[in-house]
């Protein structure tokens, strides 16, 4: 057998125990799955040897590249020293982690509890709200995600994710501020932001009029990337705070530089936060959820809580070390000047393919291209089979995407921080053949 034959022989073994031995709900990207072996930087590669330019990073959880030795150092000494203890006793890495948080974050954000996911973080900031308000009911957004337990399916506003019928009737859907396909039929600016305005309908008639807060993405990432008007959380966040609600940001995906020029994304609409929910990119790909709050906010939950792997030393040693090197080498200038680059270039290829590419959205380096059946005449019909053609025809060419979207016609692009020009160039050049085979 030769090593090729090897090499593929054992690809299809995995490939046949995955099916086997996990959920099949669980699903792969791609026909034929990839089936990865190693990474490092931008680059990774399968079992079979071929290597592929990473553009999803891990679903926007690999900040600052895979394997990168800034964060590997730290965490490699971080085993050799103290692995596990649970909340029950403070640590060097927690302790240094929250004061780090408490500094960078907007706003007057400074007590930090630690989980191991976004779930986790959002259902803590729940429960915080609740306990603070002395209300029940929340507002989310429709086509917001926020994870997959009962309370974050019933959160999350795509049927697709939700398993099981919603079972918390405290939580209300708002409109998206989802202007290439507005819910009210109107054009950003002569709409005035009714999405946002009609937030407080919603409260008026939905709810008891008194809510605990409002949860929402700054840009929704697994909604697609939905990018908010300049006006809208600052309108939408007046009324929730009038209604007697917290504002609780997700910065699940946004966070860590991800939008460019700032740290987190809630910052470019120029809105404070009274609860912030981090996890994915924050520890560069090991498991840390976080919410953090206000002094005062956070003061309010007066029940005994832990969490047995939340805030555990070697997950907070590879986010502090994350944190140093997004700062030292100032990752989120990086992002914003590389996803300028990027998303020129996603522009030039909408008017390369204007029938399929309907729409170009996102700030930084967390762009989304909406496909559709035939913008040029008039037809938004959704067109996630172009996605999936897409995605082989980049694959092939060893580019790594993602999608997302109500539809599933939404690319999702996301490389690292890291990223430089010429892999820029690179990525959008097979962007380019991908699209031309697709309409081909």
């Amino acid at each position: 057998m030769t090593d090729r034959t090897a090499q593929e022989s054992r690809a299809a073994e995995v490939r046949a125990k995955h099916a086997e031995y996990l959920f099949p709900a669980v699903g792969n990207y791609y026909d034929e799955s990839i089936v990865l072996e190693s990474g490092k930087g931008l680059v990774l590669r399968d079992v079979d040897g071929r290597e592929y330019l990473d553009f999803f990073g891990g679903v926007l959880t690999v900040s600052i590249g895979h394997c990168d030795e800034r964060v590997t150092g730290p965490l490699k000494s971080q085993i050799d020293r103290l692995g596990h203890v649970s909340t029950l006793y403070p640590t060097v890495p927690i302790v240094e982690l929250a004061e780090h948080l408490a500094r960078v974050t907007p706003g007057a954000l400074k007590k930090s509890f630690f989980t191991t996911s976004g779930t986790e973080a959002d259902e803590t900031a729940l429960v915080l709200a609740q306990a603070y308000t002395g209300a029940q009911e929340i507002v989310a957004l429709r086509h917001g995600y926020s994870g997959r337990s009962i309370t974050a399916q019933a959160l999350t506003a795509h049927s697709s994710w939700r398993q099981v019928p919603t079972q918390i009737a405290a939580i209300k859907h708002a409109l998206a501020p989802y202007c290439y396909r507005c819910p009210l039929g109107l054009e950003y600016p002569s709409c005035e932001v009714r999405c946002a305005s009609d937030v407080e309908e919603l409260i008026q008639t939905t709810t008891t009029g008194s809510i605990a807060g409002f949860l929402a993405e700054p840009i929704q990432g697994v909604g697609g990337f939905v990018t908010p008007p300049p006006e809208y959380f600052q309108r939408v966040v007046e009324i929730v705070r009038r209604y007697g609600g917290v504002f609780i940001c997700d910065e699940v995906q946004t966070g860590m530089g991800r939008t460019g020029g700032k740290l987190f994304g809630i910052e470019h609409w120029g809105v404070e936060p009274d609860i912030m929910t981090l996890s994915k990119g924050i520890a560069n790909g090991l498991p840390l959820g976080v919410t953090i709050a206000t002094d005062e906010i956070a003061g309010a939950w007066k029940k005994l809580t832990f969490s047995t792997f939340g805030g555990n030393p070697m997950s907070c040693a590879a986010a502090s070390a994350t944190f140093e090197t997004i700062e030292k080498e100032n990752l989120t200038h990086n992002a914003e000047v590389q996803g300028a680059r990027l998303r020129a270039g996603l522009e030039q290829l909408q008017q390369r393919f204007p029938k399929v590419l309907g729409d170009v959205r996102g700030m930084g380096l967390m762009q989304g291209l909406e496909l559709v059946v035939d913008e040029t005449a008039g037809d938004r019909t959704p067109n996630p089979g172009a996605v999936l053609r897409l995605f082989e025809e980049t694959k092939s060419r060893g580019l790594l995407i993602g999608k997302g979207g109500l539809y599933g016609n939404v690319v999702r692009i996301s490389p690292p921080l890291t990223v430089g020009a010429a892999e820029i160039d690179l990525a959008l050049s097979i962007l380019g053949e991908a699209f031309a085979a697709v309409e081909a």
